[in-house]
C-alpha cells in the first residue's frame, strides 16, 4: 500500500509526514547505506528518516513553503538529533529518540565489565553480526572472578552454543581481543566461520576481518588457545594459565599485532556471550 504525491502538491507534505512513522520507513532495504537525515516537526515528537538522495526536493519544499504547516518542520542530521535528545533527557524531558538501527543497537551487558566501557561498545557494535543484536551479553568467564585457567574457561563454555567475545587488557593497559562465531572448546581441528574477527584499541579501534586466505579461525587444546594462524604465527595466542600471550600478523586476518608488543602479559581477561 502506498500513496504518491507530485512535487507540486506541497499541501500534502504535512499529511505525508504524519502518516509515515520512522519505524516503518527505516525497515526498508538495509543494503542502502547512504547518509540519512531527519525531517523533524519542531514542537512535536514526530520524525521522518530520509536518505541523502531524497533531500534535494524536500529541502526545496521546506525552503519555499506555500502552506504554513510546512514551516513547522526542519531538517537535521541523525547525529544532531541524538545530541539534542541527549540534552533534553538531561533536563528531564520525556523526548524519545527516533529509532536508527545502525546507530543505537549497542551491545547491552548483563554484568559489570572491568574492561569494556561505552566507547568500546560503540566501536564493537559496528562489527558484531546482526544476529547478535538485541540480546543481552552475559559474562561467561573473568580472570577477576574465576581465576586464570584455560581449563576453567573451557568448562564455563561447555554448554554454550553461541558466539563469544574475548576481551583482554595487558600490562600496558592495551585493550584487544577477538569475536568468535563459536564458543571456545578443545578441538582436534580448527573451527569457526568468517564472522570471526580480531580487534584492538591500540589506541584507535581496528577490526581485522577474515581475509579469505585460510580458515584457521580458532583452535584450542589444554595447553593453549589460538585465533588466526598461518605464516609461522598466531593472530592471538594464550597459554594455559591465561597469563602469557602473543599476537602476530597472520594470513587469516592480515592483522597487525593487537598489543603494543608481540609478546604480552595478561592483566585481565573477560569472555562474553549472547544467548537468545
Amino acid at each position: 500500500m502506498g500513496v504518491a504525491y507530485s512535487v507540486g502538491e506541497v499541501d500534502h507534505l504535512y499529511t505525508f509526514f504524519v502518516q509515515w512513522s520512522p519505524e516503518i520507513y527505516t525497515k526498508g532495504n538495509k543494503k542502502h547505506r547512504q547518509p540519512r537525515y531527519l525531517i523533524r516537526e519542531k514542537h512535536q515528537k514526530r520524525y521522518l528518516v530520509v536518505e541523502k538522495n531524497k533531500m534535494a526536493v524536500i529541502n526545496k519544499l521546506l525552503s519555499n513553503p506555500v502552506n504554513s504547516t510546512v514551516k513547522n518542520w526542519e531538517i537535521i542530521t541523525v547525529k544532531d538529533s541524538k545530541r539534542r535528545l541527549s540534552l533534553c533527557s538531561s533536563e528531564g524531558s520525556e523526548a524519545e529518540e527516533p529509532e536508527d538501527q545502525e546507530e543505537v543497537n549497542l551491545p547491552v551487558l548483563g554484568d559489570h565489565s572491568q574492561l569494556l566501557d561505552e566507547h568500546h561498545l560503540k566501536r564493537l557494535s559496528t562489527q558484531i553480526p546482526a544476529r547478535t543484536q538485541g540480546y543481552t551479553w552475559q559474562l561467561v568467564y573473568s580472570t577477576a572472578i574465576h581465576g586464570s585457567s584455560l581449563k576453567t574457561l573451557y568448562r564455563n563454555m561447555a554448554d554454550l552454543d553461541s558466539p563469544v567475545l574475548l576481551v583482554i587488557k595487558d600490562m600496558h593497559k592495551k585493550v584487544f581481543g577477538a569475536f568468535s562465531s563459536e564458543p571456545f572448546r578443545v578441538s582436534k581441528y580448527c573451527y569457526g566461520t568468517g564472522e570471526t574477527f580480531l580487534f584492538s584499541f591500540n589506541p584507535d579501534f581496528q577490526a581485522y576481518r577474515w581475509s579469505g586466505e585460510n580458515s584457521y579461525f580458532v583452535s584450542g587444546n589444554l595447553e593453549s588457545l589460538a585465533i588466526g594462524a598461518g605464516g609461522g604465527g598466531f593472530g592471538l595466542w594464550l597459554d594455559d594459565d591465561l597469563y602469557h600471550g602473543s599476537s602476530f600478523s597472520c594470513p587469516t586476518f592480515h592483522n597487525e599485532s593487537l598489543s603494543s608488543q608481540e609478546d604480552f602479559i595478561v592483566q585481565d581477561l573477560e569472555v562474553w556471550t549472547v544467548q537468545n
